[in-house]
């Protein structure tokens, strides 16, 4: 099997890139970073010393940072769903909502997780203000960017939906999706729904107490 990917099944960045492969049904061996696995961890650091996963590794070749890995698996590896439109301005909105919810809702929970994980209250405080404020932006543009859509760029999922599920799964965990959001409730729900997010969310179910913030018992 030539591709193997480096990442923790409760990592975010990681099922991003689960998503994508699951949709096509891409053959790969996972290699699960944790104390349980020192050999994987060492191979990881080894190939790519800035410690960041998820990292893709095609025969010799290692793929870094989950948006290009993405890509790369259309350009490589592809499948029955195209995650990346040909129209290049189609695939221009893809690229930016996918940037989109990498920068301004997975970032922006993550400064609540950041504080938590530093037993400091202060900064716990802090952290989650610095979310909520950063999150309610967010969830407002994204509430009339959704309106008529099924995916967050249209009637197909791509790439910025592999993005979207993720980070608005725990985003919400962090700062509640309210009732003043349909559309984007709606939305996280299909993305829940989506029997390839399905799969990575129940394969990291076992992992919930670990997260800081104290994961709820729902999804």
């Amino acid at each position: 099997m030539s591709l193997a990917l480096y990442g923790h099944p409760f990592s975010s960045y990681t099922q991003k890139v689960l998503i994508a492969l699951y949709e096509n049904g891409t053959p790969f061996e996972f290699r699960c970073i944790g104390p349980d696995t020192p050999q994987h961890s060492a191979e990881w650091l080894r190939r790519w010393p800035l410690r960041k996963f998820p990292m893709l590794l095609d025969g010799e070749r290692d793929i870094v940072e989950t948006s290009i890995i993405i890509e790369y698996l259309q350009l490589m590896h592809p499948g029955p769903v195209r995650l990346l439109p040909t129209a290049p301005k189609a695939a221009l909105d893809v690229r930016f909502l996918d940037r989109f919810f990498d920068l301004y809702i997975m970032n922006a929970a993550q400064h609540a997780v950041d504080g938590a994980l530093t037993g400091d209250a202060t900064k716990r405080k802090d952290g989650m203000a610095m979310a909520v404020e950063k999150l309610e932006r967010a969830y407002g543009w994204l509430e009339g960017q959704l309106a008529g859509r099924t995916w967050a760029a249209g009637e197909d999922f791509t790439l910025a939906d592999c993005a979207a599920a993720p980070s608005l799964f725990y985003a919400d965990w962090t700062h509640r999706i309210s009732e003043s959001y349909p559309q984007l409730r709606a939305y996280r729900s299909r993305l829940l729904a989506r029997p390839s997010f399905a799969r990575a969310v129940e394969e990291a179910r076992q992992y919930r107490p670990l997260f800081p913030l104290g994961a709820p018992d729902r999804d």
